[in-house]
């Protein structure tokens, strides 16, 4: 059974490389999804360009796992030299946009729900979410179907990894501040500089520690990465405007740091947005557990995933290196698709609830 999800598996990718699916443009990609599923005997859901599916005996009693990855990709590298949406396979890579991100770790999660569907003998539930909008941390996507899923008790969630482990992400909160002065003339002693008051805040965010480190990204990190005041040379500027770039551990909550940031600077704080969270699992957890046991090492990411719409525990594994995400001329190993769906099947083979 496994042999056919492999080739089942590679055919359907490549379908999926030769369609363009940008951010919140994957209907093509969600209909094909839709159908492949359909052709496999499961019953789908969707909505807008989001498809999930439970296992066909499904058993309210049992928790449920959620198996997640993405099939929108960003635009193509400006240094492709190859046609993004051409599916080849040479000297055993197969070649397009999405392939690597996340197109691989997309098509062995299915597989391996596939090869769970129809078992009666499952000491747990599994729902299958095969999402929009990831490259765009879109509102259209994972977190838009998250309340119709059901109780989740965590999730795996497909992204390229090298089949390691990362069991943390770092959070992203995008701050717009505002420092206040009185305009005036430069040539006399007018007004309130609100570049020099600033200047004390962007001091605190340079050199602050915040008290708890992660034990696995270490301190949180904020940067200042924009700034913006004056008009005129002769004019004492009322206003100085500065963005700063927060990446937040799993050591805190976004609104738990905001808080703390608000506590400490003068200046006004205003976070674009607290949806993008940090998220961790403990090495405890079985499904770690299991990882570990398959030889698989741990860490954690720097970069942004679905994990982040989520409030439960979630593993972000999958085959695929990261290094090739969103790099000219995508490709992944058809060796990797094939190892990938053998480790997600062993992985859950493995858990104990």
């Amino acid at each position: 059974m496994v042999d056919g999800l492999k080739t089942h598996s590679l055919t359907l990718l490549q379908r999926l490389i030769a369609t363009p699916s940008f951010s919140r443009e994957e209907q093509q990609t969600a209909a094909i999804i839709e159908g492949f599923l359909k052709e496999q005997g499961v019953v789908t859901k969707r909505k807008q360009n989001n498809i999930w599916a439970y296992n066909q005996h499904f058993d309210p009693s049992k928790p449920t796992i959620l198996l997640n990855s993405h099939h929108d990709t960003v635009k193509p590298n400006p240094g492709y030299t190859r046609d993004p949406f051409s599916p080849d396979i040479e000297d055993g890579k197969l070649f397009g946009l999405g392939s690597n991100d996340a197109g691989g770790c997309l098509v062995s999660l299915i597989a391996c729900f596939l090869f769970f569907y129809r078992r009666t003998d499952l000491k747990y539930n599994l729902c299958l979410a095969a999402t929009a909008e990831e490259e765009v941390s879109g509102t259209n996507g994972l977190e838009l179907i998250i309340p119709q899923l059901g109780p989740l008790e965590f999730a795996i969630v497909g992204e390229p990894t090298l089949l390691d482990l990362a069991i943390a992400e770092r959070g992203l909160m995008v701050l717009d501040c505002i420092a206040h002065g009185k305009a005036g003339h430069a040539a006399r002693e007018e007004g309130e500089n609100a570049i020099y008051n600033a200047l004390k805040d962007i001091e605190w965010f340079r050199t602050y520690k915040f008290p708890k480190e992660s034990e696995l990204f270490g301190p949180l990190k904020m940067s200042v990465t924009v700034i913006n005041a004056g008009s005129q040379h002769n004019v004492v500027p009322a206003r100085c405007e500065f963005t700063v770039d927060v990446r937040v551990t799993d050591g805190y909550q976004n609104e738990e740091v905001l808080d703390i940031i608000r506590e400490h600077v003068t200046c006004e704080v205003k976070a674009r947005s607290t949806r993008l969270k940090p998220s961790s699992i403990d090495k405890k957890h079985p499904i770690v557990v299991q990882g570990i046991a398959m030889g698989k090492k741990t860490y954690g990411s720097p970069t942004t995933s679905d994990q982040a719409m989520l409030s439960i525990p979630s593993l972000k594994v999958g085959p695929g290196d990261s290094a090739r995400s969103h790099s000219a001329d995508e490709f992944i190993f058809v060796k990797e698709v094939e190892q990938g769906i053998e480790f997600y099947i062993q992985l859950l083979e493995g858990v104990i609830l």
